[in-house]
């Protein structure tokens, strides 16, 4: 009763179709039939659901206009939550289908909507991206032994709980680039296991990461190291988990990246604002391997269409709709602010990332949450993360924080004071807490 009493009220959103990134990016058409969009944070009544009007003002506990909760926050750009589009798109669900049986219309269409975005045979989606790239890792993979070749500071070597080793019982090899920045064909031919020799593990596939740390990797090195690998014989993925910065930022057509890895995996949380999952995207066989490898490790969903649909709203809104742009003119000026202190930068800033070197003004890492906190800001390490829902309100915060950090630095003795030796990267952060 009230699911349809819902759908009587909030028609489907608007058929959106986009003209291919290859040939350049349009505009969305959309169709003149008018849609109901939900304002922000907004609650449905049970009156409303019968059909009664009634005013709902946006408003929070406390009587105040409600705030986003992700504006203050330069955590990462996991933190947004789901715009009123997103929220809508998931009221708007006609049909909820199964997709372990891939009867779910949503996710169906999301899949193929992707597919033909990037310019692959077939998607899969997952619920993270952390999933995604293990189910690539593993479907890729045969019988061991074998190794995988990867940059020293990708997600897959540090964030992923040990998964290749588990789930593939792949040995790592972890090469640091010499540039601090990307892997180079030179540094992939290096340190490939090309070899029947029985005491190594044979490398049968390479992982690169686009972005990674913020830094676009350039088309050029791609194509070099994706030739190489065809060559000889190995896969390659791509961790693209926010490829969806590097195009906005010009860093390469979609499709033609794409093109280059045997799969890839994008993330629709981090960047996008989706409330949660990933995609891979590949091979029609390859992706029957996926599939068969989610539903071992419990990724296989039923009616899944309430994370697909916001997925792809958030793909249409904030992708194709433009608004990544804004993230990195932002991170653009934070660097700028910060160079203005004296700072320098960990990374360059590509994208959306501003990875402050607080050595450069003899700062201490442990002030940063500190001052944040005082300042009404989220924000606990070097690392800032820009995302299309922070507010210029929160920029212009964080640059009076940067001021502060310097200024704490100069009572230590500003650059040239040592920086102390601090826990390892792994610690538990409690432990370290005085």
């Amino acid at each position: 009763m009230i699911k349809s009493l819902i759908r009587a009220r909030l028609p489907p959103i608007p058929n959106i179709r986009f003209s291919s990134l290859a040939s350049g990016y349009a505009g969305p058409q959309i169709s003149t039939r008018p849609t109901r969009v939900l304002p922000s944070r907004r609650n449905i009544s049970n009156d409303e659901m019968t059909g009664k009007k009634r005013k709902i003002k946006d408003i929070s506990s406390n009587g105040k206009p409600a705030q986003i909760p992700a504006a203050y926050d330069f955590r990462s750009d996991t933190v947004t939550t789901p715009t009123p589009s997103m929220i809508q798109s998931i009221l708007s669900i006609q049909t909820h289908g199964d997709d372990v049986f891939s009867e779910d219309t949503t996710t169906n269409n999301l899949e193929s909507f992707i597919a033909e975005l990037t310019g692959k045979p077939a998607s899969c989606f997952v619920m993270s991206g952390t999933m995604g790239n293990q189910l690539s890792v593993r479907s890729h993979l045969l019988q061991p032994p074998h190794s995988i070749l990867l940059d020293s500071k990708s997600h897959i070597c540090n964030y992923e709980a040990g998964g290749a080793a588990v789930l593939s019982q792949a040995q790592i090899i972890p090469v640091t680039s010499a540039n601090g920045k990307y892997l180079t064909l030179e540094e992939v031919q290096a340190n490939i296991v090309d070899s029947d020799d029985i005491h190594y593990a044979p490398t049968r596939l390479i992982c690169l990461e686009n972005s990674l740390n913020g830094v676009i990797m350039p088309v050029e090195e791609m194509k070099k190291i994706s030739a190489f690998a065809k060559e000889k014989g190995v896969k390659i993925h791509l961790d693209g988990a926010r490829l969806w910065n590097v195009v906005a930022a010009g860093g390469g057509d979609l499709k033609e990246i794409v093109s280059l890895f045997d799969s890839v995996s994008l993330c629709f949380s981090k960047g996008l604002g989706a409330p949660m999952g990933s995609i891979v995207v590949g091979e029609k066989d390859f992706m029957s391997r996926v599939r068969h490898f989610r539903k071992m490790v419990g990724g296989a969903t039923r009616q899944i269409g309430i994370a697909t649909g916001p997925a792809r709203t958030a793909v249409e809104e904030v992708f194709l709709g433009g608004r990544l742009a804004r993230t990195h003119e932002l991170a653009k000026r934070l660097e700028a602010s910060w160079a203005k202190h004296g700072g320098t930068l960990r990374f360059p800033c590509d994208t959306n990332m501003v990875w402050l070197d607080l050595g450069s003004v003899g700062g201490d890492e442990a002030d940063i949450p500190k001052e944040a906190k005082k300042a009404g800001l989220k924000w606990d390490w070097e690392r800032i993360v820009v995302h299309h829902q922070i507010s210029d309100e929160a920029i212009e915060k964080i640059e009076e924080v940067f001021a502060k950090l310097v200024e704490n630095g100069k009572t230590r003795g500003g650059a040239k004071a040592q920086k102390k030796r601090g826990p390892s990267r792994y610690a538990r952060r409690d432990l370290d807490e005085d």
